[in-house]
């Protein structure tokens, strides 16, 4: 091999690949389209909040806040719920929600008899919750089942008052409240009890003259006058009393607002019979386990 043969250089030719796209799959298209259906149908309830009503809010609220078990019973939520107007507790000024508190005394009740007046609580709740007017006192009405029957407490507050002061003179829309009660009263055929409660402030003359037991007694007697404006039978009105300051809500001061309070008490059948007959409205059993 001659020498210019050994100097030669080598030529290398270098050509690219063409490179083939890797195919991913599809599994990104419906994370996309999942994305673009959750937000279509955000904006889509956006825009129904937005052109709700007042009372169409109020109404979507409890809708997400009502158990399916509660709405079942339709209303009964002595076991577990969160009610648009808060109810049971030992405090009834209490307004962040429901206590829950199972009162075995009300289960001498008949199955039927709690069901009947469970369903009077929910149709009262419907009442307010359909008027503005109504729902804005929605914190001034309490529930209750008691031996007896149903109990019904309208409640002052700092912030509204029932009656004007040492008077018994409803102010408009207490008197709009009581009168919206009395047509689901009448649809029931049990009797109701009134009776009416005041704080411990005190007269200048104590109980010598004009007190708290002829206030709390005129104030009764100004809310069953109410009942019957708003259509209330008068044959269903049992019993109307004044019970001064004796009487306060467990756990409050007796000076606190909520004691100036009238109790309407649907009562059961065996609970007026005994009215009627002059004896006592419970067991005396239930009186002493207080």
């Amino acid at each position: 091999m001659s020498s210019a043969g050994k100097g030669a250089r080598r030529i290398v030719i270098r050509r690219s690949r063409k490179a083939h796209p890797v195919h991913h799959g599809g599994a990104w298209k419906i994370a996309l389209a999942d994305l673009m259906t959750a937000l279509m149908a955000l904006f889509l309830v956006m825009w129904i909040v937005s052109t709700a009503s007042p009372q169409q809010l109020h109404g979507l609220a409890e809708y997400f806040r009502t158990p399916l078990a509660v709405a079942l019973s339709k209303g009964d939520r002595e076991s577990a719920s969160t009610s648009v107007i808060p109810g049971g507790g030992a405090d009834p000024a209490h307004v962040d929600g429901e206590r829950a508190r199972v009162d075995l005394r009300s289960q001498r009740l008949p199955d039927d008899t709690r069901r009947t007046f469970m369903d009077l609580r929910f149709r009262i709740e419907s009442v307010i919750q359909g008027d503005p007017e109504l729902w804005e006192m929605r914190d001034q009405v309490r529930f209750e089942l008691i031996p007896d029957g149903l109990r019904i407490q309208l409640l002052e507050t700092d912030q509204r008052t029932m009656f004007q002061l040492g008077s018994d003179t409803l102010v408009p829309e207490m008197q709009r409240l009581i009168r919206a009660l009395a047509p689901l009263l009448n649809q029931l055929p049990n009797a109701v009890s009134i009776s009416g409660h005041t704080d411990s402030l005190s007269y200048a003359a104590g109980d010598s003259g004009y007190s708290n037991w002829e206030l709390s007694a005129d104030r009764a007697n100004a809310s069953r006058r109410e009942l019957m404006a708003g259509g209330l039978q008068s044959d269903k009105v049992l019993r109307v009393t004044g019970m001064g300051e004796r009487v306060p809500i467990p756990g409050s001061h007796p000076g606190d607002p909520v004691n100036r309070r009238i109790s309407l008490l649907v009562l059961s059948e065996e609970a007026a019979d005994r009215i009627r007959a002059g004896g006592r409205t419970e067991p005396l059993q239930a009186l002493q386990e207080r």
